[in-house]
């Protein structure tokens, strides 16, 4: 199972919105080299969500329920969606700065690309996360 970290702006829809819903079409990417991480997701690989905007932090784990698939409302079978579930939320959030401070976390993409939506984690990454947001 892989590991992705999905950013959102929690105005719009935020890991509360995913817990209250309990599943989530994940819609809305666009850029070219999100939507190719996009289509790498599988059904089962967890799902870190990182809530961007004031907030700049991960605060969820969820798990991908279903393959990547063409979103129905956009008839582009370029552009994909998958369905999500909560799994749950980090005890505490993991900021954007611990991001950077960290010598396991500063690898991720996150830092290197911070306006990609939909970026790899490794198995690594998400222990440190794991660790850092208090087991």
């Amino acid at each position: 199972m892989a590991t992705f970290l999905f950013k959102t702006e929690p105005t719009a829809y935020a890991f509360g919105d995913l817990v209250r819903d309990k599943r989530s079409v994940w819609d809305g990417v666009s850029n070219a080299l999100a939507l190719k991480h996009l289509r790498s997701v599988a059904k089962g690989d967890t799902v870190v969500i990182y809530h961007t905007g004031d907030e700049k932090a991960a605060v969820g784990i969820a798990k991908a329920l279903s393959d990547p698939y063409p979103d129905p409302k956009l008839g582009d079978p370029k552009r994909v969606v998958v369905d999500l579930a909560p799994i749950r939320a980090l005890k505490q959030p993991v900021a954007l700065s611990a991001f950077r401070a960290d010598a396991v976390l500063k690898t991720a993409e996150l830092v290197r690309l911070p306006r990609l939506s939909v970026m790899p984690l490794t198995t690594m990454h998400l222990a440190r996360i794991e660790k850092l947001a208090g087991g």
